[in-house]
């Protein structure tokens, strides 16, 4: 593995683990295996360790459920396909990872949070509409204004608030807010599907 993919793998593990405030230069040369002379070839700083990082993650987290979605069978298979993929996830994420990197990095969380208005927007505006086409959506969905609530509610649970104190709460409510918003969607003949691939693919999830 090249010096810099195993820095920002290195720095993506550690941010999500432990949050962006305490992680140190040195602990990054540490987990990548590395030098920190080889580290400041690379990044001058942190700042810049964390601008990448962040968007080198954000890439892989969408490339990862574009896939998804391009292999499901219909937009519920995609869609719950996302959901447990986001599960697995949380296993792995410090609940005040977001909020550190709002706070002490707003940088890299306004480049974040362009990502997610582009790309994720733009995913689930399009399972939506694809899913109103295969007949298991309502019909005369807003597409384009549910797709946005759904990534403003994904981002909420990651802010300190009173649903939310570890990694245990994190997934819980991310996946009863996931099945909150499928079931404000699906029509009947989606609700049919929704449990077949809830038992296939969320079956550990709870």
């Amino acid at each position: 593995m090249e010096p810099l993919t195993k820095i920002l793998t290195s720095s993506a593990e550690l941010f999500s683990q432990y949050g962006f405030k305490t992680i140190t230069m040195d602990d990054i040369a540490r987990r990548a295996g590395i030098s920190k002379k080889t580290l400041y070839q690379h990044f001058a700083n942190k700042q810049e360790v964390v601008n990448e990082s962040v968007m080198w993650y954000k890439d892989h987290m969408t490339e990862h459920c574009q896939m998804q979605i391009k292999d499901a069978a219909d937009a519920i298979d995609a869609m719950v396909q996302m959901i447990a993929f986001m599960d697995e996830t949380y296993k792995r994420i410090n609940p005040m990872a977001i909020f550190e990197m709002q706070r002490f990095f707003p940088e890299a969380y306004n480049t974040f949070r362009e990502q997610l208005s582009i790309r994720d927007v733009a995913m689930i505006r399009d399972n939506i509409e694809q899913g109103m086409k295969e007949g298991i959506y309502r019909e005369g969905l807003n597409a384009d204004l549910l797709a946005k609530y759904r990534v403003e509610t994904s981002l909420l649970i990651l802010q300190p608030n009173l649903l939310v104190n570890d990694r245990g709460d994190l997934m819980s409510v991310a996946l009863e807010v996931a099945e909150h918003f499928l079931y404000g969607i699906m029509n009947a003949k989606g609700e049919t599907l929704y449990q077949k691939y809830k038992s296939k693919y969320l079956k550990q999830a709870k």
